[in-house]
């Protein structure tokens, strides 16, 4: 444990230790922090204590205004600094416990001012996937009908499509209403207007770090060599516009207006214990696949609809109760999106609304990451896979994150079904979609034994259009 006094309920626990770029108004320079309980350790004011064999030599990394120079050292760097900051931070520890000139330095005073916040990365690119099942499903039935809800290739491939790294923006950015081309009557021709039809959906991302030469794909066994940690994503969607504009290429305008992310990344080594069953990608079987417990006899799973139920604890194994089963469509990956451990998490998301005039913010969905079909593994693969090389600080995004239940749809599209139903705000009016002043926060954690590890919030405010 630490000699920092952290709240159980915190997100920031000491098994959690996420980074962040901060300043404070008495030192306005940007630099690297960790999250500890409601303080910030300031790297660059302990970097030289960092004395392992690869950031002994790159202690300068910990005094750059984002974190891109540290994530391009590699996977064993980030191992090393992880485990300096926990030595560092513990209470057996008597380095920075016992050195009062030292702490003070260390940790910026939250008493006089709150530290402001800053974007974690240069962001080079960034792509979106579409990796919920549930959530394609329900778009699909929305607009193909349920006999065509998910396209033939849907199986096969995390689909994507590459979004605006400029639009990326840090929690608490206000977004924008945009404008743009739609046309609501079919029988007339388009309108240009400000969107009608202003979304949220409920996202994670995960940041590149490491990276592969042009015309080198990263194979799955080594993808997570690649993957630095994770944040909380709002990908703003402005759905009247896109409707009339996605047809061929997908969507424009009605995405690249602002993506939103929360300001601490959790590493991977945070998340791991964690760890899910990924979901079941091969022809359904009268059990699931050998391999996942094979201490227990197949009669101690349940098909219950579209899931297994699994005891889980007994005879030692540690998995989830709820693992999804394949359906009759589901076709087995090719060899390279493969793979069978662990690589999706057990991560509780929340959205809220407080709109303009509301004394409290609404919960209008509470979802979970494990719900996703492809892992963050099998999108970077894919990603990857014909020679596109990624870089430090590029940003992959999962998709709207959807669960089999109506209060875990991510969208605004999905929980008023495209506008033919409303959004109950709790006595404070209904929603649709989004209204001019609707502050939107996105939250979540993993849930350990007296602790969390969480990602703080994602937190946007929708300001009026411009009108030309």
């Amino acid at each position: 444990m630490s000699f920092i006094a952290v709240d159980p309920t915190s997100d920031f626990s000491f098994h959690n230790l996420p980074y962040g770029i901060f300043s404070t108004p008495d030192s306005p320079r940007h630099r690297i922090g960790v999250a500890i309980g409601d303080q910030i350790l300031d790297l660059s004011a302990v970097k030289s204590l960092f004395r392992g064999p690869v950031l002994s030599k790159h202690q300068d990394v910990f005094d750059q205004p984002t974190l891109n120079a540290f994530m391009a050292l590699g996977y064993e760097a980030w191992r090393e600094a992880r485990r300096t900051v926990q030595m560092l931070l513990s209470a057996n520890e008597s380095t920075l416990r016992d050195d009062m000139s030292l702490r003070s330095r260390s940790f910026p005073s939250r008493k006089a001012s709150i530290p402001f916040m800053n974007c974690l990365f240069f962001i080079g690119d960034y792509t979106d996937f579409y990796s919920s099942r549930d959530h394609a499903t329900n778009v699909g039935i929305m607009f193909r009908g349920k006999e065509n809800a998910l396209m033939p290739n849907w199986y096969m491939l995390p689909v994507g499509y590459h979004g605006r790294a400029s639009s990326v923006v840090v929690s608490g950015t206000p977004i924008r209403r945009p404008s743009g081309q739609m046309r609501p009557d079919q029988t007339k021709p388009p309108v240009f207007g400000p969107s009608k039809k202003l979304d949220i959906e409920l996202e994670m991302a995960f940041f590149v770090g490491g990276g592969n030469p042009l015309g080198e794909a990263i194979p799955i066994q080594k993808a997570h060599e690649h993957i630095f940690g994770m944040v909380l994503m709002n990908d703003w969607s402005a759905r009247d516009i896109q409707a009339w504009e996605y047809v061929p290429l997908g969507p424009f305008l009605g995405k690249n207006f602002g993506t939103t992310i929360s300001p601490w990344v959790v590493p991977m080594e945070a998340l791991l214990p964690f760890a899910e069953p990924n979901p079941i990608q091969a022809p359904p079987t009268t059990h699931p696949p050998s391999g996942w417990c094979p201490q227990l006899p197949v009669h101690w799973w349940l098909c219950l609809g579209e899931y297994w139920l699994t005891p889980g604890g007994i005879a030692g194994c540690q998995w989830s109760l709820w693992a999804r089963r394949p359906v009759a469509s589901d076709p087995e990956p090719l060899p390279y999106l493969q793979h069978h451990d662990a690589y999706t998490f057990n991560i509780n998301l929340f959205v809220s609304l407080k709109g303009k005039g509301m004394a409290e913010a609404v919960n209008i969905c509470r979802s979970n990451f494990k719900y996703m079909y492809w892992t963050m593994k099998q999108q970077l693969a894919h990603h990857t896979v014909n020679g596109c090389n990624v870089k430090p600080g590029d940003l992959l995004a999962s998709g709207t994150i959807s669960g089999p239940d109506p209060e875990s749809f991510g969208s605004m599209l999905e929980l008023s079904w495209n506008g033919s139903k409303n959004i109950d705000l709790g006595g404070e009016g209904t929603r649709t979609f989004l209204n001019d002043g609707d502050e939107v926060t996105i939250s979540g954690y993993c849930e350990g034994d007296g602790y969390r590890v969480g990602f703080g919030t994602c937190q946007g405010t929708i300001l009026p259009a411009l009108l030309l």
